[in-house]
């Protein structure tokens, strides 16, 4: 019993460092925020944030890890809620635009991470890497499930980082809208190609 509990409480305390983590991280800067900041964030001591996470790049990757779960889960729901192929292939864009509209929105974290830290911290890159590979797959399984060809995987999964980039820099969501119009021909393309 006393393991379990222990093991909860460190797992509360965790969750608590990587919410303050990502929270600064996301809005100032990877490279801005200290690990005193984020210990003051989450009201822990700087001992217990070094026992959870021994340094910031273990910090860095855990949050990131965190974003990657959130990105797919929200993404995955917007694709389940939609009803034909050619709509799910659409909500990714959907899923962006209702992201897009959020005040806190700075744009891809793993952008954000890989242009920080990407060439300091090795795992970093890869973990970004990953992440893109992950949703590039993803959305070659919803090409696949369409009945469309491959090709139009990489297109739609580009116009989807596109957006992300262009509305973290112009801060106008419209991006998202703009890559759902372009997606909208290539799929109606690549469907029309399979009749």
């Amino acid at each position: 019993m006393t393991v379990t509990a222990s093991r909860t409480l460190t797992d509360d305390v965790a969750d608590r460092i990587v919410s303050a983590a990502d929270a600064l991280f996301y809005t100032r800067g990877f490279q801005a925020v200290g690990m005193d900041e984020v210990r003051t964030a989450a009201g822990v001591s700087l001992k217990k944030l070094y026992q959870q996470f021994p340094s910031k790049e273990a910090l860095v990757l855990a949050v990131l890890r965190v974003r990657h779960a959130l990105w797919e889960t929200g993404v995955a729901e917007a694709v389940a809620a939609a009803t034909t192929p050619r709509e799910k292939l659409l909500a990714m864009y959907d899923y962006l635009a209702s992201w897009f509209q959020d005040d806190s929105f700075r744009g891809c974290g793993f952008i954000n991470a890989f242009g920080e830290l990407g060439s300091v911290f090795p795992s970093v890159a890869e973990l970004a890497r990953d992440h893109k590979e992950s949703f590039q797959s993803y959305v070659e399984s919803l090409v696949t499930s369409a009945g469309a060809d491959e090709s139009l995987a990489p297109q739609l999964a580009l116009l989807a980082e596109g957006a992300q980039t262009t509305a973290a820099i112009s801060g106008n969501p419209i991006a998202a809208t703009h890559a759902r119009a372009a997606a909208s021909v290539l799929i109606d393309a690549a469907l029309a190609a399979r009749s």
